[in-house]
């Protein structure tokens, strides 16, 4: 058992800082603004989730070649809402990509080929088309408020074809 990769032999509350840190695939998804819709509190209350969408617009500290945050360590003393991923939330958070590694591991999912830890390459994530690279038009310091409807994209909730494909 000891021969299995970290992710696959713990849990997230079990992973060290670095462990955790390492199942960030770099994709740039999350990192994507996000509008929602707003549900009346009392259906809130019995179980209904608001709706989540995705925009080509990245957070004012995005770096779209990248893919990464451009100050990650202080990013919510310039972005307040930003969130926070810990083993207790990520469960929790339902705009998480159906790609992002910390959503896969705490499903019960392995990582894919293209995730860096294990093709040891973090240019696979962009390869294989998971990454937001090419695919951001612009920043959340470029688009009024009022215009984000207009950047609704569906593709970061969907899985590119050749990034399900097993090598």
């Amino acid at each position: 058992m000891d021969d299995l990769p970290f992710w696959r032999r713990k849990t997230l509350k079990q992973m060290t800082p670095a462990e955790w840190e390492s199942l960030c695939d770099g994709c740039g998804r999350c990192c994507l603004v996000k509008l929602e819709d707003d549900i009346p509190e009392e259906k809130i209350a019995k179980g209904a989730n608001p709706d989540i969408y995705y925009t080509d617009v990245g957070c004012k500290l995005l770096d779209a070649g990248t893919c990464r945050c451009r100050d990650y360590p202080n990013r919510s003393t310039h972005v307040t809402d930003c969130v926070r991923l810990t083993p207790e939330v990520v469960g929790e958070i339902g705009w998480l990509p159906p790609t992002c590694g910390y959503r896969l591991i705490d499903e019960g999912h392995d990582l894919y080929w293209w995730h860096p830890l294990v093709s040891g390459d973090p240019e696979t994530v962009h390869s294989a088309g998971i990454s937001v690279r090419g695919r951001v038009k612009a920043s959340e310091e470029e688009v009024n408020h009022e215009a984000l409807e207009d950047h609704i994209v569906s593709w970061p909730l969907r899985w590119p074809k050749r990034a399900k494909e097993r090598r």
